[in-house]
């Protein structure tokens, strides 16, 4: 039986943004929010967890263009998406904020800008200067590393969390690294229920990488934190689908 973290280093902070307080940034923000469907923001509003990151940007002569995907975990077990695009009209001029509800929405409105089209990852030009050699994936410490993979195996209550084969292989980590992929509270119409992602990177002794996928959450009848592991991170998402649409069932 697991027990919530105390003094875990990727606790998540003591009053993390919820998935409400988020929609409602991210419609403050957008000049056109009031063209998102009304059963858009209904689904939204039963949103259990939510993540956002950057897609793509392109930035010349003053002028620059980002593009955000903001995706809800809702409570029926889905996900929805919403794109947000973010730029000037003139060089050094105030950001603007749009909001659409799918990516062909997003490419449209992108062409109307006098910055190049929109492109899968960032579009660069030469004047910003780049590092030669891309950033690595991970950066790993040194500290007790296979201690912290046998403890979060053994705290592991899935049925189908790695098995014996995969902890030996853990037994040899010298370096772990713990990155948040996915979380923070949310709440459904009865009871607050939180989901978060962890993934957990190992470097083995002869070098190898190796990662697992914690899925922490509160979504049990009687509230209490439960971890479950899996390694891959798409079979840990679809746990988590699956927990919320108990929870909504």
């Amino acid at each position: 039986m697991s027990v919530p973290y105390e003094t875990a280093p990727y606790e998540p902070p003591e009053s993390p943004e919820s998935p409400e307080e988020h929609l409602m940034r991210l419609l403050g923000r957008a000049l056109n929010s009031f063209e998102l469907p009304d059963d858009t923001i209904r689904r939204l509003d039963c949103a259990l967890a939510h993540d956002g990151s950057l897609h793509s940007a392109h930035h010349s002569a003053g002028l620059h263009r980002e593009t955000y995907r903001h995706t809800w975990l809702l409570a029926d077990g889905s996900a929805l998406t919403l794109w947000e695009l973010v730029h000037n009209t003139v060089p050094g001029g105030e950001p603007q904020h749009e909001v659409y509800l799918d990516e062909e929405e997003l490419r449209t409105s992108t062409s109307r800008l006098a910055l190049p089209p929109e492109t899968p990852d960032f579009a660069l030009p030469v004047q910003v200067h780049l590092s030669p050699a891309p950033a690595p994936r991970h950066t790993y410490v040194s500290d007790a590393s296979a201690d912290h993979a046998r403890r979060l195996l053994r705290r592991a209550e899935n049925a189908d969390r790695p098995g014996a084969e995969l902890a030996a292989l853990l037994a040899t980590a010298t370096a772990h690294q713990i990155i948040q992929a996915f979380g923070g509270p949310g709440r459904t119409g009865r009871a607050r229920v939180g989901f978060s992602l962890y993934e957990h990177a190992f470097l083995l002794r002869d070098g190898a990488e190796v990662s697992v996928w914690e899925v922490e959450h509160t979504a049990t009848p009687d509230g209490r934190h439960m971890c479950e592991v899996y390694d891959a991170e798409d079979a840990a998402r679809r746990a988590m689908e699956r927990r919320a649409a108990q929870v909504s069932s």
